[in-house]
């Protein structure tokens, strides 16, 4: 018998917890550590951030779903891993000793790495968390009373653009229906050196493509952009050209800003250096495992992967939806080998889907690996995108509810358009 702890409850570690009861039956205990009671559909939030959805609507409990898979369930947190002996020690004081530990936490937003910027002490909004939409959406509703300049964007080192584009979007297309987008001009600010790189090194034609949707929405830009400090209703940035030099500094003032921040490893991460990167995050090998514990794995948006090119501005990689869950796929299958005693060799493919809502239409992204050189790349837009966002959102919490994270139906379609998880 084998303990397994798994920390974090979100996309990844929601699914990892599923994915090994249901290889693994219920010999093994599994454990999952989380960050309060609640599921939240992280892909979901600019529409909180804008009134389109309620907190409800995106969260399910998840302690009743994981008992009726026999799976443990903290809700306090964890405040310190210490791989060397095998244990989580909890926010309360309490210990949980593992044979195999998934760190899946997420990152830590690094709002402190700009001064001013964020919802706590700071001046801008955020929509990396359900509670931090929550108050952007509170903020947004203040605005309307009377709107002016928006200044949306991404500080420097942050890997995560879709949001910010989506956001902006949505942003303007709640701002038409409400017949008040004549009176807020909006700009987009960021440190990718083009529109459409997305740290990714763009996919497809997503450079024309996203330009052309944010000129259709008289969305102004900047990249190769590093922001260097936000005060009350001010926003300073530094643009740099293609060496890296300073090629000119910019004052956006604002009257409502979200801008999403750099990451890095949580603390209670981040303080075991051993298995870790500079920045905090858990290193990995080819099959999810670090190579400094190997009892340890990790997916998600904790993981150590590094950026894709360099940039001007430091840009980092992302991990979206579908790329995680072929890590905690490769994660799950490579515990139960090595619980079977057998190689621990299965490699996640990282393929990358993406629906980006704009809010009355959308842009559908793959790429086949996540990272280039790729098989696949494809780009397009149009109003199904948004359609098939809304229907995956419903979609996705029924799997959690289920504990079934890959319906046959799913699994199927998927790999018959050369969507796979496994390599």
């Amino acid at each position: 018998m084998a303990s397994i702890v798994v920390l974090g409850a979100g996309i990844g570690g929601m699914n990892v917890a599923y994915e090994l009861r249901a290889l693994l039956g219920k010999e093994h205990p599994i454990t999952v550590v989380g960050e309060g009671e609640h599921f939240s559909f992280t892909p979901s939030n600019p529409w909180v951030a804008v009134g389109w959805r309620k907190p409800a609507d995106i969260q399910i409990g998840v302690r009743p779903y994981l008992a009726k898979k026999d799976i443990g369930f903290e809700a306090g947190g964890a405040a310190e891993v210490l791989p060397a002996q095998n244990k989580v020690r909890l926010r309360d004081g309490r210990e949980l000793a593992y044979d195999y530990l998934v760190v899946t936490t997420g990152p830590r937003l690094a709002f402190d790495e700009v001064p001013g910027l964020g919802p706590h002490g700071g001046f801008t909004q955020s929509v990396c968390t359900t509670p931090h939409a929550l108050a952007a959406w509170e903020a947004y509703q203040e605005f309307l009373k009377a709107p002016g300049p928006v200044v949306i964007g991404a500080a420097a080192g942050a890997s995560c653009f879709g949001p910010a584009y989506e956001f902006a979007m949505i942003l303007d297309a709640d701002l038409r229906k409400r017949k008040l987008r004549d009176r807020v001009p909006m700009t987009y600010v960021s440190p990718e050196p083009y529109i459409g790189h997305m740290g990714l090194g763009g996919v497809g034609d997503s450079k024309g493509l996203l330009e052309s949707e944010l000129r259709q929405r008289h969305i102004k830009w900047i990249t190769n952009a590093k922001i260097t400090r936000v005060e009350d209703g001010m926003l300073h940035a530094e643009e740099m050209d293609a060496r890296g030099q300073p090629l000119a500094t910019h004052e956006l003032p604002f009257k409502f800003s979200m801008v999403l921040p750099a990451f890095t490893g949580v603390d209670a991460v981040r303080s075991a250096k051993e298995m870790c990167n500079p920045r905090g995050f858990v290193q990995i090998d080819a099959h999810q495992r670090n190579p400094a514990y190997p009892n340890v794995f990790s997916a998600g948006v904790c993981v150590a992967i590094p950026p894709v090119e360099m940039t001007p501005v430091p840009t980092g990689a992302p991990k979206t939806g579908f790329m995680i869950e072929s890590m905690v796929t490769a994660i799950a299958q490579n515990i139960a080998a090595d619980l079977a005693g057998k190689p621990a060799d299965h490699k996640a493919t990282w393929n990358a889907v993406c629906l980006a809502d704009m809010g009355d239409t959308g842009a559908a992204f793959v790429a086949l690996p996540q990272n280039p050189p790729r098989n696949v790349t494809w780009a397009k837009v149009g109003k199904w995108v948004h359609v098939a966002k809304v229907a995956y959102e419903k979609y996705f919490l029924s799997k959690m509810k289920s504990g079934n994270t890959e319906p046959l139906y799913e699994k199927y379609v998927l790999k018959a358009l050369g969507i796979e998880r496994l390599k």
